[in-house]
């Protein structure tokens, strides 16, 4: 790269990749089907090298990942919500690839100091989004359980929305835009999966911004501790 990388921005879009990448790899063992089994793991690992690539410009990977505490992450809350049922995994990979594409899609069109990342990683983005939008068609205009539990789920997890698009330091995105287009695309999809656009607040008094601000939702603690739990149990070890 030419231009130097904002750490402030490389660590949050890492955030988002890896905690995303580690609610997935969750899946393991666990898919509805076994296609499923590979298309989950495949997503994880995209995202895992998207993470592995932009937490080394913020720091040491390892480091960023298994020895901050839970306040110095800074995702967004939305990719931190539980698996759920599958549906509700669906709904949560809708919101946030159709909101990753859009921005990788901008960044790489930009010239910026992430051009060259986001321009490589929008390829794999746009098969997170197609793949989600796929399901999504399936479980709402499939049976009157799937529909229910997809409705479900896009309203539970419709409040965390609203900040993806808060401004990042060091991301030149025009995030009105973005939020526009989101809107617009996830609306498209929903509405012929037959579902109904959630009308609630897309954040709340406290969410707003809070998971960039270090601020995090009950269920990322309890991730966290998994996740981290190898590498501090055994500090040092070489493998």
């Amino acid at each position: 790269m030419t231009a130097t990388v904002p750490a402030t921005a490389a660590l949050a879009l890492g955030d988002d990749a890896l905690v995303l990448s580690h609610r997935l790899g969750q899946w393991a063992g666990h898919a509805p089907v076994l296609e499923e089994e590979v298309a989950l793991a495949n997503i994880a690992l995209d995202l895992l090298g998207q993470a592995r690539v932009l937490l080394s410009i913020a720091g040491d990977e390892d480091e960023l990942a298994y020895l901050r505490e839970e306040r110095a992450f800074r995702n967004v809350q939305l990719v931190e919500q539980p698996n759920g049922d599958f549906a509700h995994t669906i709904a949560r990979q809708l919101y946030f690839s159709v909101y990753q594409h859009l921005l990788y899609d901008r960044l790489a069109e930009g010239g910026g100091p992430f051009a060259p990342l986001a321009a490589k990683a929008v390829k794999e983005v746009a098969y997170h989004r197609d793949h989600a939008e796929q399901w999504t068609l399936r479980l709402g205009d499939g049976t009157d359980v799937s529909h229910e539990r997809m409705q479900r789920a896009c309203t539970a997890l419709w409040r965390y929305t609203g900040e993806m698009f808060q401004p990042v330091p060091g991301l030149d995105a025009d995030w009105a835009a973005l939020e526009t287009a989101w809107l617009e695309r996830v609306g498209d999809v929903l509405r012929r999966a037959t579902l109904t656009v959630p009308e609630g607040p897309r954040s709340g008094a406290w969410t707003a911004g809070a998971g960039r601000q270090g601020l995090h939702t009950e269920p990322f603690g309890r991730m966290l501790a998994e996740m981290q739990h190898l590498h501090r149990s055994h500090p040092g070890a070489s493998w």
